[in-house]
């Protein structure tokens, strides 16, 4: 059952239909989390059990956290002097901290024995010449599959730990805390949600208003449109020519990139939009995890729009722990550097994930130092706030932005290194353009170049629309436009669709 199917639909009808037929909130809560065990099980039943696990755990993690075994409420009858006091309470925080490191590291073993032990089992058969070592990682590279979602699981786990070890109540109903653990219009690929904003909601539910439930009805819309129209239509090109990178010429290879990130975006954008129409259906509001990424202007601000959920996370649990800005120039960009090369490998067990968040460190540090210096430079400072300044700012973020994404969707660095020597003055194979835009696609290299910009066009229009004129289409419109937009996706979907992209995450 995928967001984008007749199952779906059906059953999102259905739950709406129960969850609000019921006026309890403990009801609710049981009808959201036996629909969201019902909507991953239709997916992926075998790891339910251990998904039920780590909710547990953690659960009992943070109550043992949040407990409060300083002297206070249980010392009434004894008067403590200061020092007495002071040692007490030092007890209890190191107590509380030993648990929340105890937390950290059976949420990160989990992790990595899922997703990065065959990886890191090859690497180290290769380096030492160990062929039994080299066997073992590929049985489990054969066998073991990773549950779906298990990254955005860990990290809400961790992130809910640290919550409460800075000072946020530990939740103490069990129920509460499943359900927003497996919340199913989340649990797959994010948006990354904190415990404590979900459990605030919980406690003003209420049926969603004529807007509200246009607005879910428009998001659901608009993520369909993006997926199965846009973003499957542009990954079978990017397929093609990344299946065939031998044959590929320069410019096929310079479509394919372009169209990729394009399709990287449409594609986990309007799963996040049909996330968070279906969670405003059901009286939730789940954080944005998109803004304009690809209008940015420098690769800091590409991170404040791109995966914001994520790089929020990044910010709050790595970045500020380590030091932020706060250590002087150096330790910055070394800070920088550490949590996006973190950044890239929790994308995935490969080098190039590594690479592709190593590069994106290297961009930030070199992106922090030019705005460093040019603080101190009044001429530099106007030009990069002049017309040209942008422009330049702009081409020179996104052209990395997009060179990047070769690692990203080539986690083999033999054939990323491919694709990198190839980029320039190397001829097609004619056996490639006949196969690929003749027979598949059906058009040739110039017009699939003008649709690309024609799309770019399209986003650019809307990012001046909604961010420059402050416009929004009014309730009615939108309502009329639902039905159309989820019949043209009916119509002119290509047939069966491709996977999710971040379903791999």
């Amino acid at each position: 059952m995928t967001f984008i199917s007749i199952p779906y639909a059906l059953f999102l009808l259905v739950v709406l239909g129960i969850y609000w037929s019921v006026r309890k909130q403990f009801l609710r809560l049981r009808v959201l989390l036996i629909a969201s065990l019902v909507f991953y099980g239709s997916l992926q039943i075998a790891y339910i059990p251990l998904l039920l696990i780590i909710t547990l755990i953690n659960f009992g993690l943070g109550k043992a956290i949040g407990s409060n075994t300083a002297p206070g409420s249980h010392a009434t009858n004894q008067r403590l002097s200061n020092e007495e006091w002071l040692l007490a309470q030092g007890v209890w925080n190191r107590r509380r901290l030993r648990i929340l490191w105890l937390g950290i590291i059976l949420n990160v073993i989990g992790l990595l024995g899922f997703k990065y032990l065959p990886f890191f089992l090859t690497n180290l058969a290769v380096s030492l010449n160990l062929p039994v070592v080299q066997a073992g990682a590929d049985w489990l590279s054969t066998h073991l599959i990773a549950p779906l979602g298990l990254s955005f699981f860990i990290f809400e786990c961790i992130a809910y730990l640290i919550d409460v070890y800075r000072g946020a109540p530990a939740t103490q109903n069990l129920m509460q805390f499943a359900t927003y653990k497996l919340f199913f219009p989340k649990v797959i690929s994010g948006p990354i949600t904190r415990f404590h904003p979900f459990a605030t909601g919980l406690k003003s539910l209420h049926f969603p208003s004529s807007d509200q439930l246009t607005e879910g009805l428009w998001l659901i819309a608009c993520g369909a449109i993006k997926k199965a129209l846009l973003a499957d239509q542009l990954g079978i090109f990017v397929d093609l020519c990344f299946g065939n990178l031998e044959r590929a010429g320069s410019g096929d290879l310079w479509l394919a990139i372009i169209a990729y990130g394009l399709q990287l975006y449409l594609d986990f954008s309007g799963y996040v939009d049909i996330a968070r129409g279906s969670a405003i259906l059901l009286g939730f509001n789940l954080p944005e995890n998109f803004d304009f990424p690809y209008f940015s202007t420098s690769i800091a601000d590409f991170w404040r729009r791109w995966h914001i959920t994520l790089g929020d996370w990044i910010r709050n649990y790595l970045y500020f722990p380590l030091g932020g800005s706060r250590k002087g120039l150096g330790r910055t960009c070394l800070n920088l550097l550490i949590v996006m090369l973190i950044t890239g490998i929790w994308h995935g067990a490969a080098w190039g994930f590594v690479v592709w968040g190593g590069l994106h460190g290297l961009a930030l540090a070199a992106h922090r130092l030019t705005q460093s210096v040019s603080e101190r430079q009044e001429w530099a400072k106007h030009w990069w706030q002049s017309w040209s300044g942008v422009l330049v700012a702009w081409l020179l973020t996104q052209s990395m932005v997009f060179t990047s994404w070769i690692f990203f969707r080539l986690p083999s660095l033999k054939q990323a290194g491919l694709v990198i020597q190839r980029l320039w003055g190397h001829p097609a194979d004619i056996q490639f353009a006949q196969k690929v835009y003749v027979e598949v696609v059906g058009i040739g290299p110039l017009p699939i170049a003008l649709l690309l910009a024609a799309l770019m066009v399209l986003m650019a229009v809307a990012y001046a629309i909604q961010r420059g004129l402050k416009l929004q289409l009014n309730w009615p419109l939108k309502l009329l436009l639902v039905p159309l937009c989820l019949y043209i996706v009916w119509v002119l979907a290509p047939t069966g669709g491709l996977p999710y992209i971040y379903f791999d995450f």
